[in-house]
């Protein structure tokens, strides 16, 4: 599965309880930069880059699939520079919360 595949797989996987109250935009700059927004207790997903996010994760296609999918440690990657990370750390630091990595691919 590449990065793009995934990433438009999060509003299937998005966990509306653990965003409770959580408005927030978030830029995943990979080979084809996306971006995914969360309001009002929904997420959708969209191509290119977004005008304003909270936070923007940098990161390899391949490793942001296993980031994803619980193959590759959070705290690993961004200590080893596979990882990063600009803006909201705490948001960032979410994201597993987020999305529920069963339901992806």
């Amino acid at each position: 599965m590449s990065a793009v595949e995934l990433l438009k797989q999060l509003p299937a996987a998005f966990n509306a309880d653990a965003a409770s109250g959580l408005d927030a935009t978030l830029q995943f700059n990979i080979s084809s930069p996306m971006h995914a927004v969360i309001k009002g207790g929904e997420c959708s997903v969209g191509e290119g880059a977004a005008s304003s996010p909270d936070v923007t994760i940098t990161m390899e296609d391949d490793d942001l699939v296993a980031l994803f999918k619980g193959e590759l440690n959070g705290m690993t990657a961004f200590m080893t520079g596979k990882l990063q990370i600009e803006g909201d750390l705490m948001l960032a630091q979410r994201m597993s919360s987020l999305f529920e990595a069963d339901k992806l691919g």
